[in-house]
This record gives structure tokens, C-alpha cells and sequence, in this order.
């Protein structure tokens, strides 16, 4: 066989395809081989370049493949697109990834370990669970308002919703009654776990010493402090914080050309939980100062809320902790507030 250069790896759930490239990027073979074979296969290989999208399952194979000597890259499935010759099936993709992965320029995803992912299904299981709450809350407030019950918005309210049940129980369908006690039950469940997994989380920040110096941050509390600890790349991977912010998306895209720059709205690249939190917790630090008289006269946030609208001022407010929690993350240290 000849000396293997670069392999894409087109992952599925049965069936992979490989496609093996020379050093001169010609094919050598393609491939397609059932998953229980795949290491199997390249356990008989000399050790080369394995190239895979980041997708589901990819940091598994990553690490089951390195076990094997061989170095594994992973590539974001946007920058394998461009690529794709033609025809989109799964050796066209296989093809597209091993020739992404040979170019010098190419930025590749970093690898989480076992534990990190183990940490990221915490957090993504409390927030699918709280949103099974939401949907069940709008629910619990819907229905019955189709039978002139009406409360305000809020969890506090739902008591005053049981009461009201309770009370015209007499006028209202039986099964109205009962899939209103059904969904009450079903809220207490879900509430119930998702404290439960809240404070585990929190359990995990004690014992995580970064993501205890990120919770020191305005606006980032547990919940992002673990969030950034668990999904955020190694901070060597940029060479600032703005890099940082950039790839969370809380900069602006750009459309410029000819010397003329055109700046239009946030990019939203990178992770999404990650910039979703920073901003709702922006957007708490702006309340609560709205609650206390306002910002300090004269510092930056005074000074943004004066002229810009709020939420334009609470995607600024979460760059900047971005690139403060870039900085923890990266020069350690604790945070300072400025003077």
C-alpha cells in the first residue's frame, strides 16, 4: 500500500466512507466500511492524518483513533463545504474533508475529553428540561384561559392558576380539571430536577478553580461560568480577547469592499449557549443598575445607555466579558473591578 498521507472520514450511523489522498492530494482508494470495522481497519494502517467534521460522535472517534497513533484533525462542517465537487453524497464529502484538512490555512476544532462532555450534557440536560418547563408553563396558562381563567405571567402566579381551578371546578369539563392537575404535577417534576441538576453545576464550579474565577465576573454566574470552562477552546487559539469575542459572535459581520467597510449585525459565529448566556447576563447587569439609580455617573455603561438602545448596549457589555473572561482564562488571575 503506499504511504498514507491524509484520510477524510465521512461519519454516519452505519456506514462510513474513506477517502485516502496522497501527498500530491491524488486518490488513492475509497472506501466504505461499516462502524464496527473502522478501527479495525485503521489499527493495520501506519500512522497518518485522519480528518472528520465535528459533528456527533466526531470527538469520540477522535479520541478511539489517536489511541491508534494516528493524528486526528476536526473541521467545522461550514469550512468543508466549499470543497464539495458537484454532487453532495457521502464520498464527495469524505473527498471535500480530506482535501480541506491539507490546507496550511485551515483552523481546526479542538478536542474535548470525556469529562468535558460529561460536563456538557449537564448543562445541555438543564436546558432542555427548562424549556420542557417553559412549554409546560405556556400550557398550564393557555388552556384554561380558554375557559375564562386568567392569571399573570410569572411562576409565582401559578398557585393563584390551582386556585382558580379549584374553585370553578364545578363549571369546567372534568377533563379540563384533570389535564390541569396533570401538567401541575408535570411542572413540580421538572422543577424538581432542574434544581437538582442546578445545583450539581454548582457543585462542579467549586470544584472547577477557572470556572470559580469566572463567577467573580459581572453578569456571569454559574451557570456561563461553567458554560465557558466546559465549551470554550483553549484560549491559545487566539491571539486576543477580541479574537475570543469574535468567534463567540458578538462582533459585527462585515460587507466590505472596494475600501469601503460595511459593518451590519452581529455574526453569531461560534457557540451559540455561550453567547446567548453572556448577553442575558449583560442584560442583567443593566437591570440591576436600573434598579439601584443607574450605572456610575460617567463610566462606559452611563455613557453607552445614554445614546445607544439597551440591547444594542447589552451585546456590547457582554463582548467586553468575553474578553474579560478570555483574559482570566488564559493569564489567570482574579477580576478586578476597574476604576
Amino acid at each position: 500500500m503506499e504511504e498514507v498521507s491524509i484520510i477524510g472520514i465521512d461519519i454516519a450511523k452505519n456506514t462510513f466512507q474513506l477517502h485516502e489522498a496522497g501527498f500530491d492530494g491524488a486518490a488513492i482508494f475509497r472506501k466504505a466500511l461499516p462502524r464496527a470495522r473502522v478501527l479495525e481497519f485503521l489499527s493495520r494502517l501506519p500512522s497518518c492524518v485522519i480528518a472528520m467534521e465535528a459533528c456527533s460522535g466526531a470527538h469520540y472517534w477522535e479520541r478511539a483513533i489517536s489511541a491508534l497513533g494516528h493524528e486526528v484533525r476536526l473541521i467545522a462542517p461550514r469550512y468543508v463545504k466549499p470543497y464539495v465537487k458537484r454532487q453532495k453524497n457521502d464520498a464527495a464529502d469524505a473527498e471535500a474533508i480530506a482535501e480541506a484538512a491539507s490546507r496550511p490555512s485551515m483552523r481546526f476544532v479542538a478536542v474535548k475529553s470525556a469529562d468535558q462532555q460529561a460536563q456538557a450534557m449537564l448543562l445541555k440536560t438543564r436546558e432542555l428540561l427548562t424549556g420542557q418547563r417553559t412549554q409546560t408553563i405556556n400550557a398550564l396558562r393557555g388552556h384554561p384561559a380558554e375557559h375564562g381563567l386568567v392569571v399573570p405571567q410569572g411562576t409565582q402566579n401559578l398557585r393563584r392558576l390551582q386556585d382558580a381551578v379549584a374553585e370553578q371546578e364545578a363549571h369546567l369539563p372534568a377533563v379540563v380539571v384533570s389535564l390541569c392537575k396533570l401538567l401541575t404535577d408535570e411542572f413540580q417534576k421538572l422543577t424538581a430536577h432542574i434544581d437538582d441538576l442546578t445545583l450539581r453545576i454548582r457543585r462542579e464550579v467549586q470544584a472547577n478553580e477557572t470556572a470559580q474565577r469566572l463567577s467573580a465576573v459581572p453578569g456571569i454566574g454559574p451557570i456561563t461560568a461553567m458554560t465557558l470552562a466546559t465549551l470554550a477552546p483553549p484560549t491559545d487559539m487566539f491571539r486576543k480577547g477580541r479574537d475570543f469575542a469574535a468567534w463567540v459572535g458578538l462582533t459585527p459581520r462585515q460587507h466590505s469592499t472596494g475600501g469601503k467597510t460595511r459593518l451590519g449585525k452581529t455574526s453569531k459565529m461560534g457557540q451559540k449557549d455561550i453567547r446567548r448566556l453572556l448577553i442575558i447576563g449583560a442584560m442583567a447587569v443593566i437591570q440591576a443598575a436600573g434598579r439601584t439609580g443607574g450605572p456610575k455617573p460617567g463610566s462606559w455603561l452611563a455613557q453607552m445607555l445614554s445614546r445607544k438602545p439597551r440591547m444594542l448596549v447589552a451585546v456590547a457589555l457582554a463582548n467586553k466579558m468575553a474578553r474579560v473572561a478570555w483574559a482570566l482564562i488564559s493569564r489567570g488571575g482574579s477580576y478586578r473591578v476597574p476604576a
